[in-house]
């Protein structure tokens, strides 16, 4: 191994209207504390998160002038003095949040999310705290196992957290954005039976391929909710992993199963009136439960998931790191399936 850098290039957010605003800089690696890792960063994968936190909009809040961007996988150049179980030259992907360990999150923990209330991924070089590192699974590429921290933990920690599915559920997932096409890909690899909606009959075709039993396009079909009661003949579905937040919940609600579970993710759908929420909610006895990422001992056991089954993240498009603002450009105009993806080195 060549001699460590001192230094990282690495992209920041001086303002946050737009991503317009990402500007590379140069910068000193800061002197490893004993029990943390230098790691070089080989690919990042870019999430709707990214979109919001460079507008300054992102509801859970961030830090001034941040360097963006929550999923990385790299490798370890560098140790600290009591770093056990790892060596340089480990494939290694970090948990979202670094501090999040195993259980529930805290109020800590999350303020430990990369890329917003800390500085994130989108750099040569990051050091890491050793606690907060996962061993890439061995069939993927770092630009595959990129994929993983945010949109593949969320769908792994709603399908098969503390409210796991079995083989033999029916799963319905929105969309075909990085969460949704992990959910799909994680039912199906537990036995379970998909459903999925689009506006494109062409990104339902992908869905299809990736084994979803059965697919909807939600502008040929509005009362997609009703749809998916035909096809479960009226029981509903058991999962519902809800992207769409204020603008699709109600549906949601609608056609989960009495006793189903919503897991609440995103809120890429826009707002509507959800004042009938709660008592809805409350006639179907439905499980409702908001999800935050997920944590390093849900990653692990996603990741031997992920190994048993040999399942390969579906990645749209890769872009160069001098390119980092044409991947934004690209995450935005939502033509994606699966994840957008930033070549952070060269070899």
């Amino acid at each position: 191994m060549s001699s460590i850098p001192q230094k990282t290039r690495e992209y920041r957010l001086p303002k946050v209207d737009g991503f317009h605003n990402l500007t590379l800089t140069e910068a000193p690696i800061p002197k490893l504390k004993s029990t943390e890792v230098l790691v070089k960063v080989h690919a990042v994968s870019l999430q709707y998160r990214d979109l919001i936190v460079a507008k300054g909009t992102y509801p859970l809040g961030q830090k001034e002038n941040p360097v963006p961007c929550s999923d990385m996988a790299g490798e370890i150049i560098a140790l600290g003095e009591e770093v056990k179980g790892w060596k340089v030259g480990d494939r290694v992907c970090s948990n979202f949040a670094t501090d999040h360990i195993f259980g529930d999150v805290t109020e800590e923990s999350k303020a430990t999310g990369l890329g917003a209330p800390i500085d994130g991924v989108l750099t040569e070089y990051k050091v890491l705290p050793a606690h907060a590192l996962v061993s890439i699974p061995e069939h993927l590429s770092y630009e595959e196992a990129s994929t993983l921290p945010c949109a593949a933990l969320t769908a792994y920690n709603a399908l098969l957290g503390p409210n796991p599915l079995k083989g033999g559920d029916t799963v319905l997932v929105q969309g075909t954005g990085g969460v949704s096409i992990f959910g799909l890909q994680l039912a199906v690899a537990s036995g379970a039976t998909v459903i999925a909606t689009s506006s494109s009959d062409e990104k339902l075709e992908i869905a299809k391929k990736l084994g979803a039993a059965y697919t909807i396009n939600y502008k040929k079909t509005p009362n997609w909710d009703e749809e998916v009661l035909k096809i479960t003949k009226g029981r509903g579905v058991d999962h519902v992993v809800e992207v769409g937040g204020p603008g699709t919940i109600l549906k949601s609600v609608n056609c989960v199963r009495y006793g189903g579970t919503v897991s609440v993710i995103g809120f890429v759908a826009g707002q509507a009136d959800v004042s009938e929420l709660p008592v809805k909610v409350l006639g179907k006895a439905v499980i409702m439960r908001g999800i935050l990422i997920g944590s390093r001992q849900q990653f692990e056991n996603m990741n031997r998931l992920i190994s048993a089954t040999k399942l390969r993240p579906v990645i749209d498009k890769v872009f160069s790191f001098e390119e980092a603002r044409k991947a934004y450009e690209y995450q935005e105009s939502q033509q994606h399936v699966g994840k957008v993806v930033i070549k952070v080195s060269k070899d």
